[in-house]
């Protein structure tokens, strides 16, 4: 049922929908083909107007790129797909995955074994770059890029001497982001970060100043506490005197709560309880703390304060640990090695593709590349020795003859209704490990239950174009942490220009605004907080996250005069029910704690001509993880340590 205030909201407005279906393209000739048509037309890659960064509406995990992997999960695929039909290709290498990872390892691969060496890259969404997503949006003659999945070059460990080598050789030179970010843009105009208490847990629905912008978020670089937060804080918090009172206590004073143990003592105290009980127990702050702070996690971790150790909450810089000595190792690590680009790690992605495939993007600097536009015709060319294919899920891995003693690896995909293979010397699986099982029916036992454990994180990263940020002027404020709201985080990207690209610098200026949420589930294990997600946003359609974010941002900026009806330009959401790899935790993998083989080592294991990629081999969520194990399978398929 529609709620009443529709079209209050906007819900009315064709902006989001017109001219697309599911979040797939069609002009107004195509939205009258037949369905069968209609998927025909949408998935030709070579169509002049594809383009799939300009696409708005349901982005991310896309209606057409998961079902294919759904049906073979559920055993029915076979059951209807007929007989594959050999394309007769045969190629040096065929990579599964067209995120970083496997263009990394495209890229290791033509180092080791030559230019001329052939390779296809197979990828089932309608896009390269896997979570690395470029969202574009027009206001007028202008065109605005936000990013839609990886956020920036950064680790919570120092780069690898391969990943290192990688950013360089793209022509990235991470220490000169300083020149592209207008640090003080935002400060100057009296913007700060904020955090809106709603209603339904605080009593009524108020912004106000945060005192202390937790680090690890997405827009960490800028997240400064205006002069006067702490008093405002103090006075304005719809929460209890003392827990006010225990905010300021806990991110100001210096304390150890665990007196008398030894610094390794406490790293394994900390290990072994949740950031939440650490709070309660150890420092014990009042219950309206915990409501304050339960999702100021997400972003980084994917989870609530409940659900993550106290251990990676020291170690990430969040307050209560200024007096312990633990220090914080990560962060001074992640903001000595850091670069952010418009559209997130996408200009990363689309860096390897111009290695890889020149014809596809023109330029020749990583800077030109933010601007630069790729000619989605020139990917899949005959005439180039590396090919992707967009559109077209893998669906059997299988070595030819006898895995010992094989030459060739035959790979099946699905694409526009029918089965397909085509043959290589060697495959690497840059895919997500959950799916591997079902591709590669001849792996070990052992292996397969190694794979299936690498659990995803799921989230939601929404861009919403805004005709201006004048509410954001009006109400003082950059970035907002909603403790409660459908999405946890509301930000306006920094302020960076690249090369001919140039951020929006004043209030009367379109603007994309980020949201994040990572649907947790307070109270289950981390893993079946994940599955839970996962299903809840596989099952929430568009219109409802549409009527969330306009609700949202209507309660949160209307009093500063926005208008979602007219003030809303565009939305993308960008749905990743399988997103970032997940990472090991004290609290739910004893075997971190005990010493036991960590999965992820088991699930990597090259097997014949077979090797494995992703950032999931490392059970790491950052880039530089992806860009080592994209390293080290190629490593192990063509002997050469140094690919």
């Amino acid at each position: 049922m529609r709620d009443s205030r529709d079209r209050e909201l906007g819900m009315h407005c064709r902006i989001t929908r017109r001219d697309f279906l599911n979040g797939v393209a069609v002009t107004a000739g195509a939205a009258m083909l037949p369905p069968h048509l209609l998927d025909r037309f949408a998935l030709d890659q070579a169509a002049a107007n594809y383009y799939p960064p300009g696409l708005t509406g349901l982005r991310g995990s896309h209606p057409g790129s998961f079902e294919t992997a759904h049906s073979l999960r559920d055993g029915t695929f076979w059951d209807s797909a007929g007989k594959p039909e050999d394309t007769g290709e045969f190629y040096d290498l065929i990579i599964v995955g067209g995120g970083i990872s496997g263009l990394a390892a495209a890229h290791f691969f033509r180092k080791a074994a030559g230019g001329k060496a052939r390779v296809l890259i197979l990828e089932n969404h309608d896009d390269f770059g896997g979570h690395a997503k470029r969202n574009e949006f027009h206001a007028g003659t202008r065109t605005l890029i936000g990013y839609g999945g990886t956020y920036s070059i950064e680790s919570p460990e120092p780069y690898s001497a391969v990943s290192k080598g990688v950013i360089e050789e793209l022509g990235i030179d991470v220490s000169s982001f300083s020149k592209h970010l207008e640090r003080n843009l935002y400060s100057t105009y009296g913007r700060v970060p904020k955090i809106f208490f709603d209603k339904e847990t605080f009593g009524t629905d108020k912004l106000v100043d945060d005192p202390f912008p937790f680090p690890g978020g997405e827009t960490y670089d800028l997240t400064v506490a205006g002069p006067d937060a702490w008093a405002h804080f103090l006075a304005d918090a719809p929460i209890a005197e003392q827990a006010r009172k225990d905010v300021a206590r806990l991110c100001n004073e210096k304390k150890d709560y665990l007196p008398g143990l030894s610094a390794e003592q406490k790293e394994d105290r900390l290990a072994r309880i949740s950031y939440a009980q650490f709070l309660t127990e150890l420092v014990g702050v009042h219950p309206d703390v915990i409501r304050l702070y339960q999702t100021v996690s997400q972003p980084l971790f994917g989870l609530g304060i409940e659900a993550i150790s106290a251990a990676d909450a020291a170690d990430t810089g969040y307050p209560g640990f200024s007096g312990m000595g633990v220090e914080p190792e990560g962060l001074d690590n992640e903001r000595k090695y850091f670069f952010h680009f418009p559209d997130g790690n996408a200009s990363i992605a689309r860096l390897l593709v111009r290695d890889l495939i020149p014809a596809a993007i023109p330029g020749n600097s990583a800077t030109d590349i933010v601007t630069a536009k790729a000619d989605y015709a020139k990917l899949d060319d005959p005439a180039s020795a590396v090919r992707i294919r967009l559109n077209s899920t893998v669906v059997r891995v299988r070595h030819v003859g006898d895995v010992a003693s094989s030459k060739e690896v035959e790979v099946s995909y699905a694409r526009e209704g029918k089965v397909y293979t085509a043959r290589a010397k060697n495959s690497i699986l840059a895919c997500w490990h959950v799916i591997i099982p079902f591709l590669c029916e001849e792996l070990p036992e052992k292996q397969k239950d190694a794979l299936a454990s690498a659990q995803k994180v799921p989230l939601l990263y929404t861009n919403v174009l805004l005709r201006n940020s004048t509410a954001f002027e009006k109400l003082g404020a950059n970035s907002i942490y909603a403790p409660s709201g459908y999405h946890t985080h509301v930000d306006i990207d920094l302020p960076v220009s690249i090369g001919e690209y140039r951020c929006p610098r004043t209030a009367e200026d379109p603007v994309v605004l980020h949201m994040s949420k990572a649907p947790c589930h307070a109270g289950l294990p981390a893993r079946d907080q994940h599955t839970a997600g996962r299903i809840e946003l596989y099952g929430t359609t568009f219109e409802t996250m549409e009527r969330k974010i306009r609700q949202q941002l209507a309660r949160t900026l209307g009093p500063g005069g926005l208008d979602p009806a007219g003030d809303i330009l565009a939305i993308t959401v960008n749905r990743w029910p399988h997103g970032y790899a997940y990472e090991y935790s004290t609290l739910w993998d004893k075997f971190l704690l005990d010493g036991g083989e960590k999965p992820c080592e088991v699930a990597r294991k090259p097997f014949g001509r077979i090797a494995i990629a992703n950032s999931d081999a490392g059970a790491h969520a950052y880039t530089d993880e992806a860009i080592n194990q994209a390293h080290r399978a190629v490593s192990q398929i063509t002997g050469k340590p140094g690919a």
